[in-house]
């Protein structure tokens, strides 16, 4: 379901209903007018506000989405709702996703939504590793980037069945998974092509990421995910120390 679409059609049609009523309708309407063209027109008056602004804010400033996966751990846990901030990386039109307005570009570290390039209609979550033109490897659990291994310690309160550590990304510290020393995944060396980012997962032995599915296209960038507005995974109660929580 194209919600982006559905809003956009629901706003254009009731906005035009207004319009029609104050520019046609309006001196006439009271006397010849049927009884469903005035509830049409009255149901238009209601909701076109409300649905104007969910399309403003939706489409440029915050969109909520929910963490279907536990490809993020422990940074967003599967059940995490959380807002992301739609005018990082450029102010874009609803439904054609055109680019009218530059206000950024993602910087290494970034928890990043996307649309998957094989597959708009799907949305992905992963952390900026890579930028444009950046040699980017991953081999036994060890991050290189343009020839720089990227600092990762262990995390103090890391257990056998947490195994946390810290990883530095650029000015981002983070905390990122390695459940599973003697998986690998392809090694690379990715070379990111101009206008394209590579994506990782902080589950790192868990996510499919840009070293299965490719640098990302700019184009396909949704927004910055910035912070966890509500926790609810199944039937379970909230998990309130989540609320409001930054994402790092």
């Amino acid at each position: 379901m194209n919600l982006a679409l559905i809003l956009t059609v629901l706003t254009l049609f009731s906005g035009l209903i207004v319009a029609l009523d104050k520019l046609v309708w309006h001196s006439s309407r009271q006397k010849k007018a049927s009884m469903a063209l005035l509830t049409l027109v009255e149901y238009a008056r209601s909701f076109f506000p409300v649905l104007l602004f969910v399309l403003v804010i939706r489409s440029f400033v915050f969109e909520p989405f929910r963490i279907p996966s536990g490809s993020m751990m422990p940074t967003l846990l599967q059940g995490d709702f959380i807002f992301v901030k739609k005018y990082s990386y450029g102010l874009r039109l609803p439904v054609t996703e055109s680019k009218i307005l530059e206000t950024g570009a993602p910087q290494r570290g970034d928890v990043v939504v996307f649309r998957l390039p094989s597959d708009s209609s799907i949305n992905y979550i992963k952390r900026v590793v890579g930028l444009p033109g950046d040699v980017v490897s991953y081999n036994r659990h060890v991050l290189t980037v343009n020839g720089e291994v990227i600092p990762l310690d262990p995390h103090p309160h890391a257990t056998p069945s947490d195994p946390r550590f810290i990883e530095q990304l650029g000015d981002r510290s983070h905390e990122i998974l390695i459940l599973n020393e003697n998986r690998e995944g392809p090694p690379g060396p990715f070379e990111v092509p101009e206008g394209h980012y590579f994506m990782m997962g902080d589950n790192r032995d868990n996510s499919t990421d840009s070293r299965f599915i490719g640098s990302i296209p700019e184009t396909h960038l949704v927004g910055e995910a910035v912070r966890i507005w509500m926790h609810m995974d199944g039937l379970s109660w909230p998990r309130w120390e989540r609320i409001g929580d930054k994402i790092q």
